[in-house]
């Protein structure tokens, strides 16, 4: 396990006295990523003991109040405290006009450089590629222009056996050799099994979080067989043609693309606030992918 999510927020439009706006910390490999950052957002960071002052890259599904609301707050707190590490904001060009005079008025001389990187929503694009993680942002069909995005881990190289060295001598070029996957010959020319050579490393981890969105099967290729996928759940199937209307999702709908793309679990959010409750919207959705689950306020899952 070398993915771990901790659920923010999961409500849709407005905070309640139970459910915050969306935002949600995921950590790969040691790093430590914002997606979407609504209203309170600092607060349950502080709440959950998570180091925001870690946060190197936050990703913004789009402007929407609810998804970003929170980010003044935020970036004026880490500038208190004198943050001096960049930080880097995936997000639509128009949240950069919209960020910029906030900044410029509401927090004097900013401690640290703040990078904008902004999103395309005509195709699907790798927006950031570092050691240890791949992310990918996936256009979405919304109200306004927004993305889905998904993190890959690296496969990693396998490890060679320390009795391996030992028994068979073996060389820096040929542990570069068999780690690349290439076969492994003892000195009377018999292939050594690979199982006796190495340890695989665990198969790499994949999440996909897409909020908010209309039913898009076009979405299913671009998230096949990630481990574990958020879809947005804002109604339950009698309120569907509030959901069309909205370009949000039903549970049931959310289901659909997770039994389409074949992923290891769903986890569903976004609820409207009309339900006090999800008990209704993650049976829906069961009904049709049996592992999902719908998150709540401070739901964590190492993965």
């Amino acid at each position: 396990m070398s993915m771990e999510l901790t659920v923010l927020g999961c409500n849709s439009a407005l905070p309640t006295s139970q459910r915050n706006p969306s935002a949600q910390i995921l950590t790969v490999s040691g790093r430590t990523f914002l997606i979407d950052c609504g209203e309170g957002t600092q607060f349950q960071i502080r709440k959950m003991h998570i180091n925001f002052m870690r946060i190197d890259y936050v990703f913004i599904s789009h402007n929407h109040g609810d998804h970003m609301f929170g980010l003044i707050g935020l970036l004026s707190t880490m500038s208190l405290l004198n943050r001096t590490t960049p930080l880097t904001i995936f997000c639509d060009s128009k949240l950069e006009e919209i960020l910029t005079p906030q900044i410029e008025y509401f927090i004097d001389n900013l401690s640290f450089e703040l990078v904008f990187r902004h999103l395309r929503y005509d195709k699907p694009e790798v927006i950031l590629n570092i050691k240890g993680v791949v992310v990918n942002s996936i256009p979405l069909r919304h109200r306004l222009p927004t993305c889905g995005f998904v993190f890959r881990e690296q496969i990693k190289e396998p490890n060679i056996k320390k009795q391996a060295i030992y028994k068979y001598g073996l060389t820096i070029a040929d542990i570069v050799s068999i780690k690349g996957g290439r076969p492994y010959y003892d000195v009377d020319g018999t292939e050594v099994p690979r199982e006796e050579l190495v340890s695989e490393a665990p198969a790499p981890m994949s999440y996909a979080y897409l909020s908010d969105t209309a039913f898009m099967p076009e979405v299913v290729p671009h998230i096949h067989k990630v481990s574990l996928l958020y879809h947005e759940a804002t109604f339950a199937e009698d309120n569907s043609l509030l959901a069309k209307k909205t370009n949000h999702s039903t549970a049931v709908q959310a289901a659909t693309i997770a039994r389409l793309a074949d992923v290891g679990k769903l986890l569903i959010g976004h609820f409207s606030s009309r339900y006090k409750e999800t008990d209704i919207l993650e049976t829906e959705a069961q009904n049709v992918f049996p592992n999902t689950t719908a998150v709540f306020d401070g739901f964590k899952m190492m993965f």
